[in-house]
């Protein structure tokens, strides 16, 4: 058996797996929401109730990839259900990408300026990781197009915006407190880099079909 085999989509769409993701991504979703409960909470007790649904990034990514999962395992026959669904997996790429990368980028960063790396930030890197090695591998599956990337890059743009006016972005490591402006940019290019990359791998997907 080559081990291209683990990459096919063969492999990759078997219920399965499908479903083994599905929960690992469904638990995953849950523990960051815990993770991020004590910034939702100081979030809610500081700033307006709404810019709360802006604070746990990555969980979001997350679960919009779960969800995307879920259609896979149960394609919807409803047009209204399957253009939520084309929503769903066009964020679900975007996002998982873009915080997949920003996560272990901030946690380097950190560590490059004296940071001390406890277990857990090694953690975050390989789950991070993870998050944006599965969105590039089920892209090819996922049928958005056009529009609901734009739809993608709008939410995740607003979530930059919001993050950076209202100061909801994710806790940063102490040392990175002084560079904000630096992150800020960062954070912006890298939705721009994850929205090209996301339709670059559309692309890719439909002349190989």
């Amino acid at each position: 058996m080559s081990i291209s085999f683990f990459w096919s989509r063969t492999f990759l769409t078997n219920r399965l797996v499908l479903w083994l993701l599905f929960w690992c991504n469904l638990a995953g979703t849950i523990y960051g929401y815990m993770w991020y409960g004590d910034q939702m909470e100081y979030t809610l007790a500081h700033n307006a109730i709404w810019q709360v649904i802006f604070v746990p990034d990555s969980p979001t990514a997350s679960l919009f990839f779960t969800i995307g999962v879920l259609f896979l395992l149960y394609p919807p026959k409803w047009p209204f259900v399957k253009g939520f669904g084309l929503l769903m997996e066009s964020l679900a790429v975007v996002t998982s990408v873009k915080y997949g990368i920003w996560a272990v980028s901030i946690i380097f960063a950190g560590a490059s300026l004296g940071e001390h790396l406890v277990w857990q930030d090694w953690m975050l890197v390989a789950s991070h990781l993870i998050m944006v090695i599965e969105a590039l591998l089920f892209v090819r599956f996922f049928g958005f197009g056009a529009i609901m990337l734009i739809s993608a890059a709008a939410w995740t743009f607003l979530n930059d915006i919001v993050d950076y006016t209202y100061g909801v972005y994710p806790w940063l490591p102490n040392v990175l407190n002084d560079h904000l402006l630096a992150v800020q940019n960062f954070t912006f290019g890298l939705t721009m880099f994850s929205v090209l990359l996301a339709w670059l791998a559309v692309r890719l997907a439909k002349r190989k079909k």
